[in-house]
């Protein structure tokens, strides 16, 4: 145990996770999952806010079990390394509300930090727009660190409060696997069964998956290998911004190679700015998007991937992070501000400036006093 502990905490290990997160997308990518799209956090949780309504964009409803697995993964190896501790209490509001401006300026951008890597990597210039948008929002919440802002210190709590995400998600995964025994059941019932959760794209992005269980079992190595190395994107930006350390940007770096390999020997590498698949032109809000998403991962502490498996490993902190997501998809969409390939939304470049004017009056008004 001790020699996979050492080499989880190596550089070794961090490049192997990343290596693992870029080639396994570009195989779920292939095997039926979106284009430029095997993984996205933001998108995926955007897909399972619109199975269970709370939007009712019929192109993008599906329960992801890409998302169940990252918990579950993430569970199981903090009880095999004895890493699961309960915890909560830090700014729970807070966490939320930056969960909801971290998924709006997802959903104007049309994806996560991983998304956004694994676009590049696909070839869609419209990437780098929006990766210089994630570094520059991290940028400004690395000046609100240095400037004394914290959220405060997450503390013990009961045992059962840590379970409740690995709990939501195991309830998740039955609903997707009884989904055949539920329509059928619904169709008994309701004289309009079409009206009542889940409800499942017929076409678009939502349509799209690989099957159930390949994308669970990666789901689950990958949650697994990230509990375990602590990857996380925007870490590995306010890393390099603040200490100037490169141990998370290695796992990134191995990301982008490991998925563009993959993608080149698929042949899903498709370079360009216009015609990619999910994604748009309009560079102002590309950029804005992700500067107001990094800007909020930063404040929060962590990349929407890694909130998840802090949510596996029973912080609650983190778990509101990812309601305040996905009821952030929700509201995304009912309101006009994720974008479509067309461009951004009617709202949505209102919502990055509101987003950005919130997230640095939080930034302000979270500073411990000297």
């Amino acid at each position: 145990m001790s020699s996979l502990t050492g080499f989880f905490g190596s550089k070794k290990g961090m490049v192997a996770t990343g290596l693992f997160i870029g080639i396994a997308a570009a195989i779920l990518q292939k095997l039926g999952n979106p284009a430029n799209m095997g993984i996205c956090v933001a998108c995926m949780e955007r897909d399972i806010a619109g199975a269970l309504g709370f939007h009712r964009a019929a192109v993008v409803q599906y329960i992801r079990p890409e998302i169940i697995g990252f918990v579950l993964g993430s569970l199981i190896a903090a009880l095999a390394f004895r890493e699961f501790r309960a915890r909560s209490g830090s700014a729970p509001m807070v966490r939320f509300m930056l969960g909801f401006f971290a998924m709006v300026g997802a959903l104007v951008f049309l994806g996560c930090p991983w998304r956004a890597l694994l676009r590049l990597s696909g070839g869609d210039g419209n990437a780098i727009v929006g990766l210089a948008g994630l570094a520059a929002g991290v940028a400004v919440g690395v000046l609100f660190i240095r400037s004394g802002y914290s959220l405060g210190a997450s503390k013990k709590t009961y045992t059962a409060a840590g379970w409740l995400m690995p709990v939501i998600m195991i309830a998740l995964l039955l609903l997707l696997l009884g989904n055949t025994m539920w329509g059928a059941s619904k169709s008994l019932l309701y004289a309009e069964p079409e009206k009542f959760a889940p409800f499942f794209s017929e076409k678009g992005p939502g349509s799209q998956f690989a099957p159930v269980f390949v994308s669970l079992g990666v789901a689950l190595v990958i949650g697994f290998l990230a509990q375990r190395t602590r990857f996380c994107t925007m870490g590995a930006v306010r890393d390099v911004i603040l200490m100037r350390e490169m141990h998370l940007m290695s796992g990134v770096i191995a990301l982008v190679i490991g998925a563009l390999a993959a993608n080149l020997a698929l042949g899903q590498f498709t370079p360009g700015f216009a015609g990619q698949p999910v994604a748009h032109t309009a560079h102002v809000w590309n950029f804005g998007g992700m500067m107001l998403s990094g800007l909020a991962f930063a404040l929060a502490g962590g990349c929407p991937g890694r909130q998840l498996f802090l949510s596996g490993e029973g912080d609650g902190d983190a778990a509101i992070f990812v309601m305040g997501m996905i009821v952030g998809a929700g509201f995304a969409h009912n309101f006009a501000m994720a974008s479509s390939p067309a461009g951004p939304g009617l709202w949505g470049p209102a919502a990055v400036v509101a987003g950005l004017s919130a997230c640095v009056v939080i930034g302000f008004s979270m500073r411990q006093k000297a």
